[in-house]
């Protein structure tokens, strides 16, 4: 058996080698952004030229502050309309289309507009986080390495996705959690010629993030003791209450997007009509803007009075689902750690088994878990944010029950809805390809009809194509007179159909020549095979890059003498298992069995 579990090539060491490289410069990205966000923070709230981070909390403007995020969604809209349009979103979604519609190119202007608009949005009081437009950020620089070096499509995408998840790992200290969400959002895959190189750019990045922005981690909470069965229990029930949060946030923000599309007035100006939200509900609860890191801290270590907390959640709700819905630039991140931690901290009062600095932690991966559908990525994400080991069965139990609840109730996630109203269907579910599991030669056709390379044109014509038999083909394998294959001869090789059917009734001279062209004249190029131990996977993708709908299998160690030919209509029988094996009811007891076929309701849709 000459396959092996995995397609991985040499060529995996250099994309590894460039993702390294994209790494290390996303982390010096994501610091310069954390800069701008504290610049033009200062700049619009307390009129200081510093990259001090500060909370928009304590401003000297008083009710004019009201206007600031007017001031900064107007900025954006500008930037937008003639910058690029890519600027506009949360970053995820953005990256998604690249990779799926993009085929993986961005512009190198959005490697410049999408961190200064951010850190605008976001100095201007924007309730977003940074992960989303680092995210973005980081994946342009990942997609311009790669065009310059003039790589392929599927090259391209591990090496944008290494950028984001450089950028994200550099931001919050998190390598693992960033691969991750690479994996679960991104990648679409899980193959190590994309999981290597994304792995060795976030760890790069968080080797390179102690010597700018510390070694501590990003909340210095306290930690818990092993925990019991009653808080598990509990974990369960904050799992389903932050997916109901999950549902609630999402139909927020795309309930404000279909608003905005019915005002009459261009796109640019919705950000600040945005702003303008932020503004009001900012003036009345200030710990609602900007990124939020010192208030999550707080909230982990229950500093936060909880009668403050429904106002904070209504608050930040409204201003960052409306502003986010008007186009804004700006992360999801941040705000729905702010928001499930508070909401941890509101469930604290009643639930078994832990504390108050407990559940602010696993409300805050469940409602992280739920909403973006990246139960994995959020678990893992608050235990290093955290470093709280002892929490991780609670963080894993209610970032999975968050996770079950959004996927019934929910068709899309925040991120994919957005893709989805572009017209595109991302699918999130990833399983072996049908196509993998089986052979060559477990679905090839051993009886095989050939065609001598001899045999006169005109007979090949009125035998094998224009005759009305059952046995007609498209296509047919050519062998010599030593039995071996020289090539394949098939209907394009000879006339189109309306040429064949006059073929009938020729012409004298047409007779002539046909009576002098034999079949091997009609062979364009070398034959091209299968081998019966290769994946149908492999055929298939073998019969794509040449475009052609069969291929003649070979001995392996004969490869001139067919045993066999595969066809597009072969490749349907490993689906044909899989349907099967998704869909018919068994049962097997002692002596007896049952089979129930599958009915009309749980038959497979297209």
């Amino acid at each position: 058996m000459q396959r092996g579990d995995f397609t991985a090539e040499l060529r995996l060491l250099w994309i590894a080698t460039l993702a390294i490289i994209i790494g290390a410069i996303c982390a010096l990205v994501a610091v310069v952004l954390l800069w701008l966000i504290a610049l033009f923070t200062n700049l619009f709230y307390f009129q200081q030229l510093s990259i001090e981070m500060r909370s928009p909390i304590n401003p000297t403007l008083g009710w004019w502050v009201i206007f600031l995020p007017v001031l900064g969604g107007l900025i954006i809209g500008l930037m937008a309309r003639y910058g690029s349009e890519r600027i506009r979103g949360h970053g995820i979604p953005e990256a998604i289309e690249a990779i799926l519609i993009g085929r993986s190119r961005m512009q190198p202007k959005v490697a410049i507009l999408k961190p200064l608009s951010s850190a605008i949005s976001i100095g201007s009081g924007g309730p977003f986080g940074a992960e989303g437009p680092i995210i973005m950020t980081g994946g342009a620089f990942g997609s311009i390495v790669a065009q310059v070096f003039h790589l392929t499509a599927a090259e391209r995408k591990t090496l944008l996705v290494a950028g984001a998840a450089g950028g994200m790992s550099a931001t919050f200290a998190t390598p693992v959690a960033a691969v991750l969400l690479s994996v679960e959002l991104l990648l679409f895959e899980w193959k190590p010629r994309s999981l290597i190189p994304v792995a060795l750019a976030s760890a790069v990045a968080s080797l390179i993030r102690p010597f700018v922005l510390g070694t501590a981690p990003l909340f210095e909470v306290p930690h818990h003791a092993v925990l019991g069965v009653a808080a598990m229990l509990s974990a369960t029930l904050v799992g389903l209450l932050g997916g109901i949060l999950a549902l609630v946030l999402t139909s927020a923000v795309y309930r404000f997007e279909d608003l905005f599309h019915r005002l009459p007035i261009h796109w640019m100006w919705w950000p600040a009509l945005g702003g303008l939200l932020i503004g009001i509900g900012g003036y009345f609860e200030p710990r609602a803007l900007g990124v939020g890191y010192d208030l999550i801290e707080n909230l982990l270590k229950g500093n936060v009075l909880l009668w403050g907390l429904i106002p904070l959640m209504i608050v930040k709700g409204l201003i960052w689902s409306g502003s986010l819905g008007s186009g804004t630039s700006g992360g999801v991140l941040a705000p729905l750690l702010i928001m499930g931690s508070a909401l941890g901290a509101l469930e604290s009062t009643f639930l078994l088994g832990g504390d108050l600095t407990l559940w602010p932690l696993v409300s805050m991966a469940a409602v992280l878990g739920g909403t973006m559908r990246a139960p994995l990525t959020a678990t893992i994400f608050a235990l290093e944010l955290t470093h709280d080991i002892n929490a991780l069965p609670a963080l894993l139990i209610a970032s999975m029950v968050s996770y079950g609840f959004t996927v019934l109730v929910m068709k899309r996630s925040i991120l994919t809805e957005k893709v989805a109203r572009h017209g595109h269907h991302v699918s999130q579910e990833y399983t072996v390809d049908p196509l993998e599991r089986l052979s060559v030669e477990e679905v090839m056709t051993t009886e095989v009809i050939t065609i001598s390379a001899s045999l006169p044109v005109k007979e090949l014509l009125c035998q094998y194509f224009l005759a009305d038999t059952k046995d007609k083909h498209q296509g047919y394998p050519v062998i010599d007179g030593a039995g071996e294959l020289v090539g394949v001869v098939t209907r394009s090789n000879l006339l189109d159909d309306d040429l064949l059917m006059k073929l009938k009734g020729t012409t004298q001279s047409t007779t002539i020549l046909l009576n002098l062209l034999i079949t091997y004249d009609l062979i364009d190029r070398k034959p091209i095979v299968a081998f019966p131990w290769e994946s149908c996977r492999t055929a298939a993708e073998r019969m794509a890059q040449a475009g052609v709908g069969r291929l003649p299998v070979v001995d392996p160690h004969q490869p001139t003498r067919v045993i066999g030919i595969i066809t597009r209509s072969d490749l349907l029988k490993p689906r044909v298992q899989y349907v099967e094996e998704e869909f018919r009811r068994e049962r097997f007891l002692a002596g007896m069995s049952t089979v129930s076929p599958p009915t009309e309701n749980n038959q497979p849709t297209s």
